[in-house]
């Protein structure tokens, strides 16, 4: 890990944004993508499942399958192979996931107004569902519990995974057995851009979706911002980001650690360290050098050390940041989370660590990154729902609004909408 040194002279609002600048910029930015995933998208939407083996034998393996769906008699011999261990592990993740997720479901609600008219607000799931999950560097069982889970929850008909093909023209054989565990409608051995053309567009094998969401290369997010408009996404979930605040009281090692830990995701991760505390700061680059010589995963990574007058202003900063992860390990944590306006999630106290909300804590891990947390959220429940008005307007009601109507529609020049109203009221006179 390439350890950055810098100093913030005072926490105003101003210089919180420029320096937060300055550090996201330590972070390469994806290349230009948008021709190439361009190009797959358009074979796909026009050859379908021709084009999605083309490119799957291309770009995912040489094995991929003419036949992408993985069929369900595979997911319960590979949860019956599953290592005991893991399988507890994904049985409590699930579980916790699931309580989370069941909590953030919302009633409907009845709003009586005072014309007389009801609007019933209430949500409704998408009838079908596509979880995106990675394979290149490393198989995540933990995206399929994060993505599938939640989409269950919220009462979507069918759940779709799809994830590339390993050299035997199959997804990893953990991704598989979670996919039986969380109940997985669907299993495609698709992956990259294609599987996201197929899910958005459908194919003559791969009924099209509702909702695409889940992590994935530059690649696969492009190809979700460009299919945005023929379905919904959660949002673009760039590489990873920590952020931590933290005092002269909080442990070096975990601090490191953490850090350390989301580096593994690669060199375009966001890991940045703010601290009142020189001889904290110095404590954690010491022992990041030391983890960075026995993990060469984490090597690629660069780490912002910031030196911040106060964690009022170390707050200001992370704001400006608006990270995917934020924690805070100091002794007045609660306090300090008060002023949190934008991340992701936040972890607070000694064994905060960001590790336990990629796995099994119960919140999502598939969070905004690259600063979206200033207005996008999690994903949840309401990924996977639309917000449905149903208006009820009696005769009294219309009668009282219509007039409104009619004012406002002949001021925008629609007098069609104001005789619609007026039809109501039994006055058609000013058409």
């Amino acid at each position: 890990m390439r350890v950055r040194r810098i100093e913030l002279a005072a926490g105003t609002p101003e210089q919180a944004t420029a320096l937060a600048r300055t550090i996201r910029a330590f972070a390469p930015r994806p290349a230009d993508l948008g021709a190439a995933v361009s190009e797959i998208l358009e074979g796909v939407r026009s050859r379908g499942d021709e084009a999605v083996l083309e490119f799957s034998r291309r770009f995912d393996s040489e094995n991929a399958p003419a036949e992408s769906r993985v069929l369900g008699d595979r997911l319960d011999a590979a949860l019956q192979e599953l290592d005991s261990d893991i399988r507890s592990a994904l049985e409590t993740a699930i579980a916790n996931v699931r309580m989370v997720a069941e909590a953030d479901l919302k009633d409907e609600t009845l709003v009586a107004l005072p014309q007389g008219q009801q609007v019933r607000i209430q949500d409704i799931a998408v009838e079908r569902a596509g979880i995106y999950v990675p394979g290149g560097r490393a198989p995540y069982p933990s995206t399929v519990v994060m993505g599938c889970v939640p989409a269950k929850v919220a009462g979507v008909d069918r759940v779709v995974v799809a994830s590339p093909p390993a050299d035997n023209g199959e997804p990893n054989p953990v991704v598989l057995a979670a996919c039986a565990l969380c109940g997985v409608d669907e299993v495609y051995a698709i992956g990259g851009v294609q599987a996201i053309a197929a899910l958005a567009f459908g194919t003559p094998t791969v009924p099209r979706v509702d909702v695409i969401v889940g992590p994935g290369n530059d690649y696969v997010q492009e190809a979700k911002r460009q299919v945005t408009g023929v379905v919904g996404i959660d949002g673009i979930e760039g590489p990873s980001e920590l952020v931590v605040i933290a005092d002269e009281h909080a442990r070096a090692e975990l601090i490191a650690l953490d850090l350390a830990a989301q580096a593994e995701h690669g060199p375009g991760t966001l890991l940045v360290l703010l601290s009142d505390s020189d001889s904290l700061l110095e404590e954690v680059a010491k022992e990041v050098e030391q983890l960075t010589f026995e993990y060469e995963s984490t090597a690629d990574a660069a780490i912002a050390l910031v030196r911040v007058p106060d964690l009022t202003a170390a707050v200001e900063l992370a704001n400006a940041l608006a990270p995917e992860h934020l924690e805070i390990a100091s002794s007045n944590a609660e306090e300090l989370t008060t002023g949190v306006r934008a991340s992701g999630c936040i972890f607070t106290g000694q064994n905060g660590g960001a590790a336990f909300g990629d796995y099994a804590a119960g919140s999502n891990h598939v969070l905004p990154t690259g600063g979206a947390a200033r207005f996008a959220s999690p994903l949840g429940v309401a990924t996977f729902r639309r917000r449905q008005a149903l208006v009820s307007l009696p005769d009294g009601a219309a009668r009282a609004l219509a007039p409104h109507v009619s004012s406002l529609a002949r001021a925008e020049g629609f007098p069609v909408h104001a005789a619609s109203a007026e039809a109501r009221a039994g006055d058609r006179d000013r058409a």
